[in-house]
């Protein structure tokens, strides 16, 4: 034994020994009454034997979950902040093509939009952008991190064309929430920038204008020869209109004015109209009145929410209605149209303003009375084929140097039967197809031009 040892009485251990002993039985003791008391409790009583406990535990585990949902919903409301995109608003498309061309961004579920363009002389460019497909996405914008969701209803469908209806919705810390507006300008910009001296060309689509395809160049108003002044002439009256919204305001006019350019096909109409566009820096909506499932409803619709800076265009109108009946050609028996219904659309009640309407026809007199009068139709202009002026002008456009040639050409053109026609649109294609011998488009316009 240990000199430490030594110094611990043995009465002590004993008592040590005793004490501890003593509390291991109290231990046992208070385990003992407490099961007891549990058995008595709850395994005895005949209401947590029925299950009432673990309805308890239940109902106490449920509201433990609603209040961590509640609580997560309130930390939700007060940090973050959501903004939905639907597709049916115009920045949908905006800021899908804004996020494609974004760099900083993490995705891993894409949907690809193809671009396919089918140029004159046969060959085809097609381009891929590849988005965001539905699902969940990371972007980093300007120092904020923004969750972006992409959603498609499996429910929803757009009846007009078949698609489901999808939503983009972009979420970010509360304090970030300018950067929403920041955002959609610049996509906004972007699409805007695009389409800098470029044309769009809008169709209907269900009760919307969507443009049809890519954007066009802006085509030079000097690239159409019409015959002399003619073009000047109707320019110069848009430009009228244009500048003077105030005087039709004040004498309670409808500010609106209607064109209608009538003569073969062939003769420059719609390029006219297209190079007036382009010259004014406006879009063109293109309306069929044949559409199959057009009606008046839809018709009057879509003629008031036409988008800003834009020609509206009614292509070949005779096609739809012969005087006041609808047509019975093939392909032009399915519109809802009545004739009363377009005359309302452009000149009623429910019309609309501030618009510029173009219509064209090669049969201008299938056209009723009614739909010719001022108001529906403030100018009418015929459009012929060629004519000695244009023959001139188109010849040296293309061969700028050849004079002399020239001057022969015309002068056998002088001696032709006024009877026989040649289009400008035949014209063209004469002198495309001989782009550098001059004496060949001489030579087949002869045998055209007879």
């Amino acid at each position: 034994m240990s000199g430490t040892d030594s110094l611990i009485p043995p009465s002590t251990e004993v008592e040590n020994s005793v004490a501890l002993k003593t509390d291991q039985v109290e231990n046992n003791t208070f385990s003992s009454k407490a099961s007891s008391l549990f058995d008595e409790v709850v395994k005895k009583n005949p209401f947590f034997a029925a299950g009432g406990g673990l309805m308890i535990l239940g109902s106490a585990l449920a509201l433990a979950r609603a209040g961590i949902k509640s609580g997560s919903a309130f930390a939700y409301r007060q940090l973050l902040i959501d903004l939905e995109i639907p597709s049916k608003d115009k920045s949908y498309l905006w800021f899908l093509q804004w996020v494609g061309k974004y760099p900083n961004r993490s995705s891993r579920q894409l949907s690809v939009e193809t671009s396919f363009q089918q140029h004159d002389n046969g060959s085809v460019t097609t381009n891929f952008q590849f988005v965001p497909g539905p699902g969940r996405h990371f972007i980093k914008y300007k120092g904020a991190y923004m969750l972006i969701r992409r959603e498609r209803s499996g429910k929803m469908v757009d009846m007009t064309n078949g698609s489901p209806f999808e939503t983009v919705t972009l979420t970010t810390l509360y304090r970030d929430r300018d950067l929403f507006k920041e955002l959609l300008m610049e996509a906004k910009e972007l699409a805007t920038k695009q389409n800098e001296g470029k044309t769009v060309i809008y169709t209907s689509w269900g009760p919307e204008w969507r443009p049809f395809g890519q954007p066009k160049s802006k085509r030079q108003l000097s690239s159409v020869i019409l015959d002399e002044s003619i073009g000047d002439k109707i320019l110069e009256d848009v430009k009228d209109f244009m500048g003077n919204g105030d005087w039709y305001f004040d004498r309670g006019i409808p500010y609106r004015r209607g064109y209608l350019l009538h003569g073969p096909p062939g003769s420059g109409k719609t390029s006219f109209i297209q190079a007036l566009a382009g010259h004014l820096d406006y879009n063109i909506c293109i309306l069929n009145l044949a559409e199959a499932n057009l009606t008046d409803d839809r018709l009057n619709h879509l003629m008031n929410h036409i988008p800003e800076r834009s020609i509206l265009l009614l292509e070949d109108v005779d096609a739809a209605f012969n005087k006041r009946e609808q047509t019975n050609d093939q392909g032009f028996n399915n519109s809802g149209v009545t004739f009363s219904g377009l005359l309302n659309a452009l000149d009623g009640v429910t019309s609309s303003e501030e618009t510029i309407t173009f219509m064209t026809t090669n049969h201008p007199e299938k056209l009723d009375a009614a739909i010719l009068r001022p108001g529906r139709i403030d100018f009418k202009q015929y459009i012929g084929n060629a004519t000695l002026y244009q023959m001139e002008k188109m010849f040296l456009k293309f061969y700028p140097n050849e004079f002399e040639k020239c001057q022969q050409f015309m002068e056998y053109c002088k001696t032709v039967d006024k009877k026989s026609h040649i289009s400008t649109a035949q014209l063209q294609g004469i002198f495309v197809m001989n782009k550098n011998d001059c004496d060949g488009s001489i030579e087949m316009i002869k045998q055209v031009y007879k």
